[in-house]
């Protein structure tokens, strides 16, 4: 089996390079361990992601987002307040609006059972992609020509180079021996969708607890999906509580300004950890998303951040290409490794410091981080700022989260 790259992990990212690189005009064996009927099961991940408006023009321009787009609620506002269960939030709180950004809302929500099986279609339906599901890749190795890569059943794929989207655990980075560094935050995320008696109004709201913050992200309706952060113990007595145990913990968390709420189908928990590769790149082998880097949740950014990599690894390839360069040459990939690893590296540390500034209940960092906040929110040059920063619109922007494409 021949093609220009193979692309290990089918998870979103795995996908997401498959069709930036079709788009482009290259093909792609895309091999998965898992089932296509098992990534594509409506409870097979829990999590709804916040997607920038610069991940939003991407999946507009690989053809998925007017499929999307009904499925979505907008981010209209960001409010992010410090407080304590029971006492509501303090005085001092950070607020961003979209009116101020011209470019509209600084993204959307969207439920990994809509975008999971969209990426799926949109791989069967594309002629220069081949997915392989139920098959896991057991070994690789690289040559002076190309990429090669052994499935179990002793199936031989091979490819001028290797996209490693297999996850944290990244058994490609493992079998090319890029090292990672990284520490756990003793935190446990329970993450559930939760149905509300008022409407949200399209407001992202972000409260800083002692054992971690708690994400309320508005969905289509009257509903918002919680990433719920806790210290592992807790987080685990509250795991094992029923729903209406679990809403009676919550809710001096939430507050009432939505009125009544209650859980709306299964719960799920995932410990959070800091991971970071070593290296982004080895001999024809380009790491991206989770395989590269898994950050604190506390910012939203995990999967934009890996949009952020397959956006660049696949314009730095297609450019290549149209010079006649060897896609998976050194020279090559230290391209994408020297505009990814940065801002990467900067966005890790920056959450990492975040959470721990926000997950304690000391006096003196508390009116420090709520003046902080209140003087972000007071001053409309950092404030608008920071709204692009979120809104992914900052930076070196590969062209695709530019809306244009390869």
């Amino acid at each position: 089996m021949q093609a220009d790259l193979v692309i290990i992990g089918g998870g979103l990212n795995g996908p997401a390079l498959a069709l930036a690189a079709a788009g482009a005009g290259m093909t792609s064996v895309v091999v998965d361990p898992l089932a296509a009927e098992t990534r594509a099961a409506p409870g097979f991940d829990g999590r709804a992601y916040a997607l920038a408006l610069a991940s939003r023009r991407m999946l507009g321009v690989l053809g998925l987002w007017e499929g999307l787009a009904p499925h979505a609620q907008p981010i209209l506002e960001i409010k992010a307040s410090d407080g304590r269960p029971g006492e509501g939030a303090a005085p001092f709180f950070l607020h961003f609006h979209h009116g101020e950004l011209e470019e509209g809302a600084m993204g959307h929500m969207l439920e990994d059972r809509i975008l999971r099986p969209a990426l799926l279609q949109a791989m069967a339906e594309a002629p220069r992609i081949t997915h392989l599901p139920g098959r896991a890749a057991v070994d690789h190795g690289a040559g002076p020509a190309g990429i090669t890569g052994t499935l179990d059943e002793a199936t031989r794929i091979a490819g001028a180079r290797a996209g490693g989207c297999d996850g944290r655990d990244s058994p490609a980075a493992r079998r090319e021996g890029i090292a990672r560094i990284g520490w756990g935050y003793a935190q446990t995320a329970l993450v559930c969708a939760v149905g509300h008696e008022r409407p949200h109004g399209g407001v992202a709201h972000q409260f800083f607890m002692p054992g971690g913050p708690l994400a309320i992200l508005p969905l289509p309706g009257n509903r918002s999906s919680i990433v719920w952060t806790e210290a592992e113990d807790r987080a685990a007595g509250i795991a094992a509580l029923d729903d209406a145990g679990v809403v009676e913990v919550l809710r001096p968390r939430f507050g009432d300004f939505l009125g009544e709420i209650r859980l709306e189908g299964a719960r799920f928990s995932y410990p959070l950890r800091l991971s970071l590769a070593e290296r982004f790149v080895g001999a024809r082998l380009a790491l991206a998303g989770d395989a590269a880097h898994g950050i604190h949740p506390i910012a939203g950014q995990g999967l934009n951040l890996g949009l952020r990599d397959v956006a660049a690894l696949a314009e730095v390839l297609a450019e290549a290409q149209r010079r006649g360069e060897d896609i998976g040459a050194s020279d090559v990939l230290a391209r994408y490794q020297r505009w990814r690893r940065f801002d990467t590296a900067a966005l890790a540390l920056a959450t990492d410091g975040v959470n721990r500034l926000f997950s304690n209940d000391n006096a003196a960092l508390r009116l420090a981080r709520d003046l902080g906040m209140g003087m972000v929110s007071a001053l409309p040059a950092l404030r608008r700022g920071f709204m692009r920063q979120a809104a992914g619109l900052n930076g070196d922007l590969p062209r695709l989260l530019q809306g244009q494409p390869l």
